[in-house]
């Protein structure tokens, strides 16, 4: 369906590190399509976490794979009373291979956060755009 005008109001604050710069651009995508709101009625600010954790350990001792989890704890504050009208968390999960090339699995590591961060800002905008649409968010 279509995103509620709202979104287009939304101005996104920076978020601190190369991937909460990552998020910080995919969030820009996702509410601002057209651009920056030249007079935003909201702002939104984001405490971004990672964790990395090894998940498939061979007899050898070793892993072949890894959970990299992204945790988004945002808050949306209306301009004009800087009042908080939405406050969620969302977490975003990925796996990547280690490989025998150290190379090779910090490429994977780099892409696997690359895929998150882009999922997390998709997983941010619906639950926004459901916030304007009059839906309860879930975990509320």
């Amino acid at each position: 369906g279509d995103a509620p005008a709202e979104l287009a109001q939304i101005k996104v604050t920076p978020i601190p590190d190369r991937i909460g710069q990552q998020l910080h651009n995919q969030l820009l995508t996702a509410l601002n399509p057209d651009g920056r709101p030249e007079k935003p009625q909201y702002v939104l600010t984001t405490r971004l976490q990672e964790s990395l954790s090894s998940i498939g350990v061979k007899k050898t001792g070793f892993s072949t794979r890894a959970n990299l989890s992204l945790t988004a704890t945002y808050e949306m504050r209306n301009v004009k009373s800087d009042q908080p009208v939405f406050q969620a968390q969302s977490v975003i999960t990925v796996s990547y291979d280690i490989l025998d090339s150290e190379f090779a699995t910090l490429m994977a590591e780099k892409e696997a956060r690359t895929r998150a961060a882009r999922e997390l800002g998709e997983e941010m905008r619906v639950r926004i755009a459901a916030f304007f649409s009059g839906g309860k968010p879930q975990g509320q």
